[in-house]
């Protein structure tokens, strides 16, 4: 959940790693770090300067400019604390007792509590609480001076998960980045090199990127990257040339990042459908080409999210049950991973994650593949550990997610979801000709309603303020509705820090509704479809405990006249179509709220945008 960066070239490495570290902030922000190389002055040894911050990375940009290394090798860390507290000694980068090994780390190093015991055993100090503190002193422990060799000895004792940058004084010349379990790619520029845990870091920079896969070390050196195996075994690594550029990185004028994302939804939305849709409703994905009879013969279909991601995975499990007759199942991928599921040869596993290297949801995969599940990853990173270990791949195409909070991925995923469900519809032979053009429809004029939604943003502000003096919200929905009822509950408490929570309509008699009073508002998913009456009646035993009712409803319905406190009209759509209108109008209204009560919403406290931890 740490961010890392790495530079090795011709240029200044402070600079690169300063602006580096503020693309990765949205990783961690507990504190951050850099280590440089600097250039030695005649008469003077080589040495590392380290500069830290106990605070966010524009603390440690301050420190920097008042004091400038000047060094073409470095590396810095944003940190996301897991083992220690978020202080200025256990801010990242760590080093051995001698002061020669410098190494930053995203992950878990699951037995370093024996390592530590072992290396204090033997001698070795360590100042901080983290677990990262091992490596460079295992490394040390390893090193005979080659500190390549050193590295990979260090490594095979390590267990857990780990993305590593690191640098000896000893080797001025060589950068090492490894991997396991964690992602980080290596940036391949013009006689300059970069590590890091993604490519938002390094995309200012190149465009083509090494992509290390489990276990792997690549070996940086002004001639190239070389990739080998722990056994020091040579690897011929994949490179991939991404597409973004630097201004899909940035705010592009908005206040936000997040708020420039919920504006994205409309290209988002027709990214997620370009190429794979045709008029006929005829679905295909690239890189999940299945064949007809394969498909046939899947009988189940398991979905595995965390999150924003299994809110999803409810939705598709609602669609994919209902178009294509498949018995469906949407399952938190952290629960899933410590059972004994009933997955065969015939479940189709489907992998929900923005980034591609959610650590429960990826062990949750191979769970599923290991009992023999064909299984697809749905997700927005090319090359990602779970488009890679997947057998297939539906690549999101939505652009960088810089906000924290997720939002146009999430639209990405629900549409990425819809075309999954009418494949297999297809296959089953469960949908007509008329109802694939209905859906054809329905979808491509998605982007343009969203846009006619984000132009009412002003009757959201007004909402939102409206709302932001309560302290409790309940979100309730039935049907599709549901699982939007517990985004929106999810996207207000992430963002704005107000306790709110998602429940079914007719869950509320069982227990919730006690919660109710004047001083406890509802947001009620009443737009049309199979379940609207039932919301509606619903929305009627509300307001008899006195609780204010924001309805969101369809055009032209007067069913909550004079019931509900306020009410939000959405177009007539089909029941699918209006899951993504509503939470559109959920994002905006967390988002408001959250800006009205001035919390950061890109950057929400004790959140990161990819959990790569358990």
């Amino acid at each position: 959940m740490c961010g890392i960066i790495g530079y090795l070239g011709g240029r200044e490495a402070t600079p690169i790693l300063m602006e580096s570290l503020k693309r990765l902030e949205y990783r961690g922000y507990d504190s951050a770090g850099v280590a440089v190389l600097e250039l030695p002055r005649a008469g003077e040894a080589v040495r590392t300067s380290v500069t830290k911050s106990e605070a966010k990375v524009d603390t440690l940009i301050a420190k920097l400019k008042t004091n400038m290394p000047s060094g073409n090798l470095g590396i810095g860390h944003t940190r996301w604390a897991t083992h220690g507290k978020p202080t200025y000694v256990n801010a990242h980068p760590h080093t051995d007792c001698k002061g020669k090994i410098f190494v930053v780390h995203n992950g878990i190093i699951e037995n370093f509590a024996e390592l530590k015991g072992e290396l204090e055993a033997a001698g070795h100090e360590f100042p901080s609480d983290t677990d990262t503190e091992v490596v460079p002193h295992l490394i040390e422990a390893n090193y005979k001076g080659d500190f390549l060799a050193a590295v990979r000895a260090a490594l095979k004792r390590i267990k857990g998960a780990y993305a590593l940058a690191m640098f000896s004084s000893d080797d001025p010349e060589l950068l090492v980045g490894a991997r396991l379990n964690a992602p980080l790619v290596v940036g391949i520029g013009d006689n300059e090199y970069y590590i890091a845990s993604d490519i938002t870091a390094i995309i200012p920079y190149t465009k083509r990127v090494l992509v290390l896969g489990e276990g792997e070390v690549a070996a940086v050196t002004p001639l190239g990257a070389e990739v080998s195996t722990l056994d020091g075994v040579t690897v011929n690594p994949k490179i991939v040339h991404v597409d973004w550029d630097v201004s899909q990185a940035q705010k592009g004028g908005y206040p936000h990042f997040m708020l420039k994302e919920i504006n994205e939804t409309p290209e988002a939305l027709a990214n997620a459908m370009r190429g794979r849709l045709t008029d006929d409703g005829t679905v295909s994905f690239r890189e999940f080409d299945v064949a007809d009879k394969q498909l046939r013969r899947i009988d189940d279909i398991l979905l595995l999210g965390m999150g924003t991601s299994r809110h999803a995975a409810m939705i598709g499990e609602y669609v994919i049950e209902d178009w294509s007759g498949i018995p469906a199942r949407a399952e938190d991928a952290s629960e899933f991973r410590y059972r004994r599921p009933t997955v065969g040869e015939k479940t189709l596993g489907v992998v929900i994650s923005q980034s591609g290297e959610t650590a429960d949801t990826l062990v949750a995969m191979q769970q599923a593949k290991a009992r023999g599940a064909l299984s697809v990853a749905v997700t927005n990173v090319v090359a990602s550990s779970a488009a890679r270990d997947a057998d297939g791949a539906i690549y999101l195409h939505a652009g960088p997610e810089i906000g924290v909070a997720s939002t146009k991925t999430l639209h990405a995923h629900i549409v990425s979801l819809y075309l999954l469900a009418m494949r297999l519809a297809d296959v089953k032979g469960r949908v007509s000709p008329e109802r694939k053009r209905e859906l054809v429809e329905a979808l491509r004029a998605l982007p343009d309603q969203v846009r006619d939604i984000l132009a009412r943003e002003k009757e959201i502000i007004k909402l939102a303020h409206k709302y932001s003096k309560y302290r409790n919200f309940m979100f309730a929905g039935r049907g599709l509705g549901y699982p939007v009822a517990l985004e929106g509950a999810l996207k207000l408490k992430e963002i704005s820090y107000i306790h709110a929570e998602g429940t079914s309509g007719g869950e509320l008699k069982h227990g919730p509704i006690a919660l109710l009073d004047d001083q406890f508002p509802v947001i009620a998913i009443c737009t049309a479809g199979t379940t609207k009456d039932k919301m509606v009646s619903n929305v009627h035993e509300i307001v008899a405990r006195n609780a204010p009712v924001l309805a969101l409803i369809t055009k032209g319905d007067r069913s909550l006249n004079g019931v509900a406190t306020d009410v939000f009209e959405i177009p007539e759509v089909d029941e699918a179509a209006a899951v993504v209108l509503n939470t559109v109008v959920l994002q905006l209204f967390a988002y408001h709220v959250a800006v009205k009560l001035g919390q950061d919403v890109d950057q929400p406290r004790n959140l990161a945008k990819s959990v790569t931890v358990e």
